[in-house]
């Protein structure tokens, strides 16, 4: 008795918590639930709808959609009622009923074009492509950037930094060009940089992957994972900056920079697992 009383109550709260993040909005317009924007998620798109974006809702929804003062932020990976771009459309054109959000007086086209800005916010790169041609930045990224020496895709490559096989589906556009062109503040576990001096006079240089009172697990830069025990350590001396470079806007001429970010953009290793694309969905 009762677990049937836990199983009902359990049920409840599921529904109680889950339902408006399950309920799709309700569009007042007589348009197709599921349509998609007829404006497309290009970067010149996006562009247009970000300075839209910033002169007309940034009073409520904050600049760039970080954080507003009489509305949620729309930036972020969290759930969001309205998701697809026929329920952005219509809450931006017709409004809210029942709270502060107005209809808007934009013609149809700008309201599309704050939607695809709104959908980058929220969308992995792969789902929003950047410009670019995705097979010269194949050649940037293994030739001219050389990044293949420390980052490996679909197996190929090499180990000393994060795996970019599905990066295209784990960051957002921005987040792409961020990772490239500004330093970090913090350095991520398993990929700070040192020099181990050992007792018997060698010197190791690489990653520090693990580290306790112990022990410590390097990767060396030639790829070889190193242990060694506390009793071997001579001394540590520790990086201070990350080894992946932040200046490959100077590095690279524009048209090699747009070329790799839209190389990294279609890496979606992950994806094609789920889906079953091929290469050749990629490329495009």
């Amino acid at each position: 008795m009762m677990k049937a009383f836990f199983m009902r109550t359990g049920f409840f709260f599921t529904v109680l918590f889950l339902s408006p993040l399950l309920l799709p909005a309700q569009p007042r317009g007589a348009r197709n639930s599921g349509a998609a924007n007829p404006l497309g998620l290009t970067e010149p798109v996006i562009a247009e709808g970000r300075q839209l974006y910033n002169r007309s809702c940034t009073m409520c929804h904050g600049i760039d959609g970080e954080l507003g003062d009489r509305a949620p932020a729309l930036k972020g990976t969290r759930r969001f009622v309205r998701s697809s771009d026929e329920d952005l459309y219509d809450a931006i054109k017709n409004g809210i009923k029942g709270t502060l959000m107005p209809a808007s007086p934009l013609p149809e086209n700008d309201v599309w074009k704050i939607v695809a800005y709104i959908r980058s916010m929220r969308a992995s790169a792969f789902d929003a492509p950047l410009e670019g041609d995705p097979e010269k930045g194949r050649a940037v990224f293994w030739e001219q950037a050389g990044c293949g020496d420390c980052h490996m895709i679909q197996g190929r490559g090499g180990l000393l930094g994060p795996d970019l096989s599905s990066v295209g589906v784990q960051r957002t556009s921005p987040a792409l060009r961020e990772a490239l062109t500004k330093p970090r503040p913090h350095i991520p576990p398993g990929y700070r940089p040192a020099k181990v001096f050992t007792a018997a006079g060698e010197m190791v240089e690489g990653m520090i992957k693990n580290e306790h009172n112990f022990s410590l697990q390097m990767l060396s830069r030639d790829g070889r994972l190193r242990l060694f025990t506390a009793e071997e350590i001579r001394r540590i001396e520790y990086g201070e900056r990350s080894l992946m470079p932040t200046d490959w806007e100077q590095r690279l001429t524009p048209e090699q920079f747009k070329n790799l970010l839209a190389f990294l953009s279609r890496q979606a290793a992950a994806r094609v697992k789920e889906q079953g694309l091929v290469e050749e969905d990629l490329a495009r």
